[in-house]
C-alpha cells in the first residue's frame, strides 16, 4: 500500500446482464478469496440478500486485492517511461463492482470517483446498449480510463454458430461501437492521452466469466513467438485488422487473397473453436491429445469429470480469464502516480497552486491530507456507517485530527464544517472490512465515526486553507416521487431517523418533508422499490404505507414579461421590479452539467454565455453580483414555484429596478424577502408560465416478430421512436424512443406482455420537456396536471391570480 505505482484502483462497469459480477468472481480467485470451483457461479460480490435473489447488482462493492503476478505479464510495464523502478511484482487492486441497472447510476458515479481506470463489460451477443453508454460517458467525464472486456463469447460460438470470419466482424463492430463513445465524449480532453481501444495494444480481452476462460492477444502473441521465434510485440499487431497469413508460403499480407487467412481467425479462433468442439463432442480421447498438443496438464481427478465440468476446467487451464484480466488491468491502466496528475485540476475546486493541489497531483503520502467521501456503507452496528472514500494526499492514521467538509463549507467559512479526531480506518472486502492502522495516498478507505457530520458525500482535510472536492454529477435524477408513512402513529419518531439512514446509505436517493408528508424520490420503480425495501426492513424497522408513485414536475416560462412586476414591503419602504424570461435550453444543461457555476470568476463566464448564447457581455457579469441578499431571498421563490410549489427550470429573472431606504432597519429580511418572492411570481404569471415534465429515453431490444407489441405500448404511453436499428448478424433490433416519465409506471410488465416476454427494455432519464397546453388552463393537460399536484399538497385548487402578487405603483 505504501508503493503507489503497483497499485491500481478500479471499477467494472457495464450494462445490466452483461456479466461484470461473474468475472469479477475469476479476479478474486486469481487472488485466492474465493476458490477456482466457485468462480462464474458463486458471485461474491454481490453481498445483499436481494442481489443474490434477483441477480442483478444494487449496491456498488469494494474489495482490495494483493496478487504476485509472473514477470512476463509486467514486462511491457516496465518497458515504458512512466514505470518505476523495482523488481517486485505484487501488485495491489482495489476494485469496485458496480450495478448495470441504470436505476442504481448514482452507485457508479460514487464508484468512479474513487477509481482511476474503468473495465467496460459488453455482452459480445448484445453489443453496446443504451447503459454502456451512460457509464463510459460518466467515466470520461471524471477522467477514467478504459479497458475493453468483451463477454459471452461462448454464446456466439454455440449459439449463434457464426464462423470464424463472422465473428470477427462482430467483435471488430462491437469495439467500434466502444471507440465512436469514447471519441464523442473524450473529444477536447487530452489530459489523460490516447484511450482509443485496440485488441493490438492489448487493452482489450475476450471470453466467457461463466465458462471461466478469456485471452487477450498477448496470450496468443506470446505462445506463438516463442513457437515461430518471432518478436512478440510484431507478432501481436498481425492478430487484428487486415494481416492475412499464407500457410503454404508462410507468409504475411495486408489485403488477403487465395490461400491467405486472417491473423485473427487462423491463429487464435481456429485453436479456440477446435477444442470448444472437442469439448462439447465429449470425446474424451480426443480431449486429452489436444490438451497435451496445447500444454494443458490435467490431473487424475480432472480426467474424470464429464459434460461442462470439464469444458470448465480445461478452459480455465489453458486460457484463464482472470489472468488476461489481470494483464489488461496492470499494464493499461494508470496507477495513482499517473492518474492523478492528470485527474486533480478536475476533482479540486481551490487553487492548482495551493498545498493540498500539489499534494494530490504527487499523490504525496507526506502532503496535507486530503480525502473524497464518495457513498456511505452501512455497517452491522445498526444504523451506523463507514465513509467510504479515497486518499488523494497524505496519509490517514487512527485518532488523527482533521476538517471534515461537507458539500455546502466555502473556505473561509464555519458552514458545514466539523473539526474532529478520526476513529478509525479500515479498508473493505467484499461483505466485511480489515483494520488498517495507517492507509497513505493512492489507496481507498473506509472511516468510522465522521457518519454523524456527513449525508452523503464531502472531503476531509488537514489543511486549513483546502477547498472542496468537485460535488458528483449523477447522469440520472431523482424523479420518481412517493409519499411514505407509518401505520400505527407511535413509530412516527422512527419513520424519521430511518428516512436519515436512508438518505446516507443511497447517493442518489432524496428524503425530503414537503406539505406535510414524507416524500422519497428515486431515479426510477426499481430504485424505489429497493429504498422502501430497506427503509421498512433496515433503516425504520417498522411497517410502512406509501403512496402511488408520483413524478417531479418543474415549472419554467415560454416568453419575456409583458410588464414590469411592481412588488412593496408591508412598511412600503422597499420596492422592487422584476421581469422573467426563459433561458436557452443548452443553457440550462450547461448550469445542471457544471459548466457555468456561480463559484466561476465572472468575466470568464460572462465572456462563455456571450460567445455561446448571445448573452450581452455586459449583462452576463451583472449575474449573481447582487449583495443585498437578493439570490437568498430568490431562492424561496424559484425552489417553490407559484403554479404549483414545484423547482424552477431554466428561467432567467431581470431585476429592472429597486429602491431600498437608507435606514438598514427598514430593510430586513422579514421586509425584503416576502416582495422579492411576490414580484418573482408575478413576473412568471406575465411571461407565459409552462410546466416541463422529466422524460426517459428507452431502448428495447426485440426480435423482429415482437416488434409490433412495442410499437402499440410505446404509442399508449405517448412514446416517440425516433431509431431502429438491427443488431449485426442478429434477427434482433434495437428501438430507442423518448417517454414521459410518467408514462413509464407499469411499462416493463405491460411490454413482456404484450411481446411474451422477449422485449428487453431499459429506461434512463434523458431530458426535460415542456408539456403540452397552459398550466392557468384547467382544461388542458398541464392545467390538469397542476390542478393535481395542488391539492396532493393541500393548496388551494386554483392558481392564484397575477393581482395577488402585484402591487400598484
Amino acid at each position: 500500500m505504501t508503493r503507489q505505482d503497483k497499485i491500481r484502483n478500479i471499477s467494472v462497469i457495464a450494462h445490466v446482464d452483461h456479466g461484470k459480477t461473474t468475472l469479477t468472481d475469476s479476479l478474486l480467485a486469481r487472488a485466492g478469496v474465493i476458490s477456482m470451483d466457485q468462480a462464474g457461479d458463486k458471485c461474491a460480490m454481490d453481498t445483499r440478500k436481494d442481489e443474490q435473489l434477483k441477480g442483478i447488482t444494487i449496491k456498488s462493492t469494494a474489495i482490495s486485492l494483493y496478487y504476485e503476478v509472473d514477470p512476463a505479464i509486467v514486462r511491457p510495464l516496465k518497458q515504458s517511461a512512466d514505470a518505476e523502478g523495482g523488481d517486485n511484482d505484487s501488485y495491489i487492486v482495489n476494485l469496485i463492482d458496480s450495478p448495470g441497472h441504470v436505476d442504481f447510476s448514482s452507485e457508479v458515479t460514487a464508484a468512479l470517483r474513487v477509481t482511476d481506470g474503468a473495465m467496460v463489460v459488453v455482452d459480445s451477443i448484445s453489443g453496446v446498449c443504451v447503459q454502456t453508454e451512460t457509464v463510459l460517458r460518466q467515466a470520461l467525464a471524471e477522467r477514467i480510463k478504459p479497458v475493453l472486456m468483451v463477454n459471452k463469447l461462448d454464446r456466439c460460438i454455440f449459439e449463434l454458430q457464426l464462423d470464424h470470419e463472422e465473428l470477427y466482424t462482430k467483435l471488430r463492430s462491437t469495439i467500434d461501437n466502444v471507440n465512436v463513445i469514447l471519441s464523442t465524449y473524450s473529444d477536447g480532453d487530452e489530459a489523460m492521452g490516447d484511450t482509443t481501444l485496440d485488441p493490438s495494444k492489448g487493452n482489450v480481452a475476450f471470453g466467457s466469466g461463466l465458462q471461466r476462460w478469456g485471452f487477450n492477444l498477448r496470450t496468443f502473441a506470446r505462445f506463438y513467438a516463442s513457437k515461430f521465434k518471432t518478436d512478440e510485440e510484431k507478432f501481436m499487431r498481425r492478430l487484428w485488422g487486415d494481416h492475412f497469413y499464407n500457410q503454404q508460403l508462410k507468409k504475411w499480407n495486408t489485403t488477403g487473397g487465395e490461400g491467405y487467412v486472417r491473423g485473427f481467425n487462423k491463429f487464435v479462433l481456429e485453436p479456440l473453436y477446435k477444442i470448444l468442439q472437442i469439448l462439447h463432442a465429449q470425446d474424451k480421447k480426443e480431449v486429452f491429445e489436444y490438451t497435451e498438443k496445447i500444454g494443458v496438464r490435467l490431473s487424475l481427478e480432472e480426467k474424470e469429470l464429464e459434460g461442462k465440468a470439464l469444458t470448465k476446467t480445461v478452459m480455465m487451464k489453458w486460457l484463464p480469464v482472470g489472468d488476461a484480466m489481470l494483464e489488461m488491468i496492470l499494464v493499461h491502466l494508470p496507477s495513482p502516480v499517473q492518474a492523478q496528475r492528470y485527474r486533480t485540476d478536475l476533482l479540486y475546486e481551490g487553487p492548482k497552486d495551493d498545498l493540498a493541489a500539489i499534494g494530490m497531483k504527487e499523490c504525496n503520502p507526506e502532503g496535507p491530507l486530503m480525502v473524497y467521501i464518495s457513498k456511505m456503507v452501512p455497517t452491522t452496528d445498526k444504523g451506523r456507517f463507514l465513509a467510504f472514500g479515497r486518499v488523494f494526499s497524505g496519509t490517514v492514521t487512527s485518532g488523527l485530527k482533521v476538517r471534515i467538509m461537507g458539500p455546502q463549507y466555502e473556505p473561509g467559512k464555519t458552514t458545514d464544517l466539523f473539526i474532529r479526531n478520526l476513529q478509525r480506518a479500515v479498508i473493505l472486502m467484499g461483505g466485511s472490512i480489515a483494520h488498517i492502522s495507517t492507509i497513505p495516498a493512492g489507496n481507498v478507505v473506509a472511516l468510522s465515526g465522521i457518519d454523524k457530520f456527513l449525508v452523503k458525500s464531502g472531503t476531509i482535510t488537514t489543511y486549513e486553507h483546502a477547498h472542496n472536492m468537485k460535488v458528483m454529477k449523477f447522469s440520472v435524477s431523482p424523479v420518481v416521487r412517493v409519499a411514505v408513512d407509518v401505520v400505527k402513529p407511535a413509530d412516527l419518531p422512527k419513520l424519521v431517523e430511518g428516512l436519515q439512514r436512508l438518505a446516507k446509505s443511497d447517493p442518489m436517493v432524496q428524503c425530503t418533508f414537503d406539505s406535510g408528508e414524507h416524500i422519497v424520490a428515486g431515479a426510477g420503480e426499481l430504485h424505489l422499490e429497493i429504498c422502501l425495501k430497506d427503509l421498512e426492513e433496515e433503516h425504520a424497522c417498522v411497517p410502512i404505507k406509501k403512496s402511488e408513485p408520483v413524478v417531479s414536475y418543474k415549472e419554467t416560462v415560454s416568453a419575456k414579461s409583458d410588464q414590469q412586476c411592481l412588488a412593496k414591503s408591508g412598511n412600503k419602504h422597499f420596492r422592487i421590479w422584476t421581469t422573467a424570461e426563459p433561458l436557452p435550453d443548452d443553457f440550462t444543461n450547461d448550469i445542471e452539467m457544471g459548466k457555468v457555476t456561480p463559484a466561476q470568476d465572472a468575466k470568464e463566464r460572462a465572456r462563455y454565455m456571450a460567445d455561446n448564447y448571445d448573452f450581452d457581455a455586459h449583462e452576463a457579469r451583472k449575474i449573481w453580483k447582487s449583495k443585498i441578499r437578493l439570490s437568498q431571498d430568490s431562492k424561496w421563490a424559484t425552489q417553490e414555484g407559484v403554479l404549483c410549489e414545484e423547482n424552477m427550470r431554466g428561467v432567467r429573472f431581470n431585476l429592472e429596478d429597486i429602491k431600498v431606504h437608507p435606514d438598514p432597519a427598514h430593510r430586513k429580511g422579514a421586509q425584503v424577502i416576502p416582495a422579492t418572492r411576490r414580484s418573482l411570481f408575478a413576473a412568471v404569471l406575465t411571461a407565459q408560465p409552462r410546466i416541463v415534465e422529466p422524460v426517459y429515453l428507452v431502448d428495447v431490444q426485440v426480435p423482429q416478430t415482437a416488434m409490433g407489441g412495442v410499437f402499440n405500448v410505446l404509442s399508449r404511453r405517448r412514446g416517440l421512436i425516433f431509431e431502429e436499428t438491427q443488431s449485426t448478424g442478429m434477427p434482433m433490433f434495437n428501438i430507442k424512443a423518448y417517454m414521459p416519465v410518467n408514462e413509464s409506471f407499469g411499462f416493463v410488465e405491460e411490454l413482456r406482455g404484450q411481446t411474451g416476454g422477449q422485449a428487453f427494455p431499459q429506461c434512463v432519464f434523458d431530458h426535460w420537456q415542456l408539456l403540452p397546453g397552459n398550466p392557468l388552463d384547467v382544461s388542458s393537460r398541464a392545467g390538469s396536471v397542476v390542478t393535481e399536484i395542488r391539492q396532493r399538497k393541500g393548496l388551494s385548487a386554483t392558481v392564484p391570480s397575477l393581482e395577488n402578487y402585484l402591487d400598484k405603483l
